[in-house]
């Protein structure tokens, strides 16, 4: 992740991209998300559909790469170790949505409300 790390910066440097503005590059990040989005709009494709069809697997790669590569230079030029920081949301995702709780939660009843949606409303104070 360093390496890759330090070739974002130099090519950002190189084209004097290195003062971006932290506002720009979570602007890009979310165009860069849409146009991602975009990809699916109108359908609701299974995992394995999605797989099948390789044409939309390389263009899922390249708007995804765009996502991940703004991503990682808001990161860069913010200073933040980019491993670091997504491990330590992975760990407080972990504790927050369980993962027996979640696995049992994709198999519940119609009608039952989600025990994801419960925790979230939770956390955000959203119940009493």
């Amino acid at each position: 992740m360093k390496e890759l790390e330090k070739k974002l910066y130099k090519y950002l440097k190189a084209r004097n991209w290195h003062q971006l503005r932290p506002a720009d590059l979570s602007k890009s990040i979310m165009i860069e998300g849409a146009e991602l989005l975009e990809l699916f709009q109108w359908e609701n494709c299974s995992l394995d559909e999605v797989k099948a069809n390789k044409t939309q697997v390389e263009e899922i790669k390249k708007e995804l790469a765009d996502v991940l590569i703004y991503a990682m230079e808001l990161s860069v030029l913010l200073g933040f170790d980019t491993e670091k920081i997504i491990r330590a949301k992975l760990a407080s995702v972990e504790k927050k949505y369980p993962a027996k709780l979640m696995r049992n939660d994709a198999v519940r009843e119609p009608g039952m409300k989600s025990e994801y949606v419960r925790i979230k409303a939770t956390h955000r104070g959203l119940t009493k």
